[in-house]
């Protein structure tokens, strides 16, 4: 569910506005940003398999460490500490542990029964969303809209790069959204795994927008 991951990192400014775009965009896609290192260091695993779902052509055979709601929660809660410890903010940790934790419960709707609740085994959960095609893009589009405009309606640009910034974000991650739903499968893991690294990318990219943006009714 990527434009929902990202949906919640937007929505997240108007819960915590004083808590940078940077750490509330990382926080509810750091599983995923976590996944492909697991994928090269060869603790986790997932096969190209297309039909597994009407959605994607992956099936995530294996992945207790960046998936089961358990470290889910043990990221959320490393990651809310690490901020706070840095701005001393506590509301915003608690917001941070909430979006990293959010990316499991967004999982737990659009996949398959494959997401563990703890590393060593147990039941995997899974709601389906992804086998409803359409249902799935109409979801996450909306998800999407209502991010944006909450962070729309809590921030204002400084000048026009504050535009910039913002807007071409928000083109890119919605046109890489619909490729990726009409792209043929990966040609391998090795190449998907690779190519899941861009997601870091965009770490750098929230905190541009932070820089260029500030909070509405707060002096130019």
């Amino acid at each position: 569910m990527f434009l929902g991951h990202i949906a919640v990192g937007f929505a997240s400014k108007r819960v915590a506005p004083g808590t940078s775009l940077g750490w509330l965009m990382t926080a509810p896609v750091l599983l995923d940003l976590l996944w492909p290192l697991f994928l090269f260091a060869g603790i986790e695993q997932v096969k190209i398999a297309p039909g597994n779902t009407a959605f994607t052509p992956l099936e995530f055979t294996r992945y207790p460490w960046s998936r089961s709601l358990l470290m889910s929660a043990v990221w959320g809660a490393a990651f809310a500490l690490a901020y706070r410890a840095f701005a001393r903010d506590t509301r915003g940790a608690w917001v941070l542990f909430a979006g990293v934790v959010s990316h499991w419960v967004l999982d737990w709707i659009s996949h398959r029964p494959d997401l563990p609740l703890v590393p060593w085994g147990g039941p995997k959960l899974g709601l389906g969303l992804w086998n409803h095609r359409s249902a799935a893009i109409a979801v996450e589009s909306a998800m999407f809209a209502v991010g944006l405009g909450l962070y729309l309606a809590t921030t204002r640009a400084r000048s026009w790069t504050g535009q910039l910034s913002l807007w071409l974000y928000v083109a890119i991650t919605v046109l890489a959204y619909f490729a990726d739903a009409d792209s043929p499968p990966p040609p391998s893991v090795e190449a998907l795994r690779t190519f899941a690294l861009v997601g870091w990318l965009f770490v750098p990219w929230a905190i541009w927008i932070e820089r260029t943006r500030t909070l509405r009714g707060a002096p130019a």
